[in-house]
């Protein structure tokens, strides 16, 4: 199944890293989001807040899964809370994969970093429950994520209903 997919990270630090595992998603024919060149980049963060959620917003338009790649920095990003919350509101499949471990291109790796799905939760019958209780975690090289991310993605949708 075609699916359309939006890739949440943190673009200063981890766009090289997530520029491989997106490139490993649409070589196995699939649609990504959530993907731009530096020269847009550059562009879209000279706009003031209101633009700047406009543009995540109309990326998000037509995904059903949000993949937040997890760096060493990524949690607590302004802008990828404002992805994980639209995410979570528009009712996306949310996952999460740990990119610590892919080798960036000087052959290097970063320390693991924080759960964002941890900074957020819902209430249920006046209990907290944390998105990092209801939305899953891999890691990019220990769970052969070149080989499996699309049944993660599968399975994010299909826990959304999606």
């Amino acid at each position: 199944m075609t699916r359309k997919t939006f890739f949440s990270f943190h673009y200063k630090q981890d766009n090289w890293r997530a520029s491989q595992v997106r490139n490993s998603w649409v070589t196995q024919d699939r649609k990504a989001a959530g993907f731009f060149d530096s020269a847009e980049w550059e562009e879209v963060k000279k706009k003031d807040d209101a633009d700047i959620k406009k543009w995540i917003d109309g990326q998000l338009s037509g995904t059903s899964v949000t993949v937040v790649l997890i760096g060493e920095n990524t949690s607590g990003r302004k802008w990828i809370d404002y992805e994980i919350k639209s995410s979570h509101g528009k009712k996306n499949g949310l996952l999460g994969i740990y990119i610590h471990n892919k080798k960036d291109r000087e052959g290097n790796t970063t320390s693991k970093g924080r759960n964002p799905f941890s900074d957020w939760y819902i209430t249920r019958d006046g209990k907290k429950i944390y998105f990092a209780e209801l939305y899953k975690t891999y890691d990019w090289v220990n769970d052969d994520g070149y080989n499996n991310m699309g049944n993660w993605i599968e399975i994010a949708a299909a826990n959304a209903g999606r």
